[in-house]
């Protein structure tokens, strides 16, 4: 594996939050690089991710084997060749019962709205899940990407107007792409 400093960060290029999970995954090919290595590193996520406030939330062996399970299933779905199998675990995911949002009595006697804490990273994996099929079933679905660059396998979603975005990054991929090519013509 790469010890290239930074390769293990997580990537914020998706767009949306079950393709930035995809992205805990990189360099799809023969050397891949898993950024969810621990159950800490999934921990980490789902905190950077801003699912959880606080403390990071408690994660374990078994719920990082399901994360990546859940992640390579979303990872097929979102790239046109799901099975039945991958379908099923997105929507057993996405089924899953959460606490709700209630309703408080504010300071000036008017209804307030308030978000439940989830702490159990299998909860957040449920949130992960219905970003995955509100993506996959709304207007955006048809414009799931993945990076032009040839040593990139990140997905992206493509909110351009014209619908032509190449790179999960113009100041990643994108420039290093375009530097190439320049040196190329300048190299003939």
């Amino acid at each position: 594996m790469d010890t290239h400093p930074g390769l293990l960060d997580f990537r914020w290029y998706g767009g949306r939050l079950s393709v930035n999970f995809t992205a805990t995954l990189g360099k799809r090919g023969p050397e891949p690089v898993e950024r969810l290595r621990t159950p800490d590193d999934l921990s980490r996520w789902c905190h950077e991710a801003s699912l959880s406030e606080g403390p990071l939330p408690d994660a374990t062996t078994r719920t990082l084997t399901q994360a990546r399970h859940l992640r390579e299933a979303l990872y097929r779905a979102l790239t046109g060749a799901p099975g039945p199998a991958d379908l099923d675990t997105v929507s057993t995911w996405s089924s899953r019962s959460l606490p709700g949002p209630r309703l408080a009595l504010g300071e000036n006697g008017t209804a307030t709205l308030e978000r439940p804490q989830l702490h159990l990273t299998g909860d957040l994996l449920t949130l992960v899940a219905r970003d995955g099929v509100d993506l996959l079933t709304g207007p955006h679905a048809h414009r799931v990407r993945e990076c032009a660059a040839p040593d990139c396998t990140l997905l992206f979603v493509d909110e351009s107007r014209p619908g032509r975005r190449r790179w999960c990054s113009m100041d990643t991929c994108g420039a290093r792409t375009k530097m190439q090519g320049y040196r190329a013509r300048r190299a003939r």
